[in-house]
């Protein structure tokens, strides 16, 4: 995750403040969209044909699979059919431009990770939508720690060394989107310790780490299950983020216990599902109540296994009162980094 313009501190803070305002303002409109007479009618009534929910990542990464999980689900719960359609591309902005600019009736709804809808404010200078008010959140599904790997064959066994090992040679991050997680790590990487980490850029995590097991990229941060895909083609895991180890990786130190400074190292982000702006709430709760409910499912329970996932999403109040306080923190580290990606 000095020169005459105003400060990080100051731009940060505006940035913040406006962030903090614009969603403050959208929950409220929200909530006062749902007095409408019209607004009770149609939840009442919901959700009364299909159900497209648009992932902004391609196949085989932990997003897909929860909105698919989460779709066959609401699919099974409402007697409705529900579709998932992968629009990647662009730092995921095809698949968001389609949502948010989407009736806001609950009939379409966006999978996509966190980076995307909240540090994309500040790392383009333009977007085609607005992200304080053309989004609106409706379940933040966790993503658990995400692990560190590089192939063994560059011979390192841990962070530190891997750096070391980045000063001495040309060097290569994959990343699974522009303004990624990953992205930020190899620019945070390359200003505390004077590193020239290239950050290559994927469509998804599934061909960055095909491409890492075959020693085109050196180093690469993705789910577990991505990595366990390729996990005994040659590759070693030298740590994972947050402040516990993955439950399927129980001898792996975090970056936290190796050492690590930044607070990227520390963040835990996640995987939204979100709705347009001014989509109801009765309707919202309806898809929240869905989110909770399918996550106590022995399905749901595999998944996370599966994705070394300890947590669970939460209700709607919860999830907007997280929003709400993780938002700045991302945003904020977005611009202290001062990535721009137009």
């Amino acid at each position: 995750m000095p020169d005459p313009r105003p400060s990080t501190e100051q731009r940060c803070g505006a940035a913040n403040g406006t962030r903090r305002r614009g969603f403050l303002m959208t929950a409220a409109s929200v909530g006062v969209a749902t007095l409408a007479p019209a607004a009770f009618a149609q939840s009442a009534r919901y959700p009364s044909r299909p159900i497209r929910i648009i992932v902004a990542f391609p196949p085989g990464g932990l997003t897909d699979a929860y909105a698919r999980h989460y779709g066959e689900f609401l699919s099974k719960k409402f007697s409705q059919q529900v579709t998932v359609e992968n629009k990647p591309g662009a730092g995921a902005m095809i698949g968001i431009e389609a949502v948010a600019k989407s009736p806001p009736d609950g009939y379409t709804l966006l999978m996509t990770t966190s980076g995307t809808v909240w540090q994309n404010r500040v790392l383009y200078t333009k977007l085609p939508y607005n992200l304080d008010k053309d989004l609106t959140p409706i379940a933040l599904f966790p993503a658990g720690a995400l692990v560190v790997a590089v192939p063994e064959k560059i011979g390192v066994s841990n962070f530190k060394e891997f750096i070391a090992f980045a000063k001495k040679n040309p060097t290569s991050m994959g990343s699974y989107a522009a303004g990624s997680y990953p992205h930020m790590v190899a620019d945070q990487i390359n200003r505390a310790e004077g590193t020239k980490i290239q950050a290559v850029h994927y469509r998804g995590e599934a061909p960055m780490w095909v491409d890492l097991a075959g020693g085109q990229v050196q180093i690469a941060v993705g789910s577990y299950q991505g990595f366990n895909t390729i996990s005994t083609r040659g590759v070693r895991p030298i740590g994972v983020t947050g402040y516990h180890r993955s439950p399927r990786l129980p001898d792996v130190q975090t970056l936290v216990e190796q050492g690590i400074e930044g607070t990227l190292v520390t963040l835990d982000g996640g995987l939204p599902l979100m709705a347009p702006g001014g989509t109801p709430e009765a309707v919202l709760q309806v898809l929240s109540r869905a989110a909770v409910e399918w996550s106590n499912t022995p399905t749901a329970a595999k998944l996370r296994e599966s994705f070394a996932i300890p947590n669970k999403p939460k209700n709607l109040a919860e999830t907007r009162k997280d929003w709400e306080r993780d938002v700045p923190g991302w945003i904020k580290l977005a611009v202290d980094l001062g990535i721009k990606l137009d």
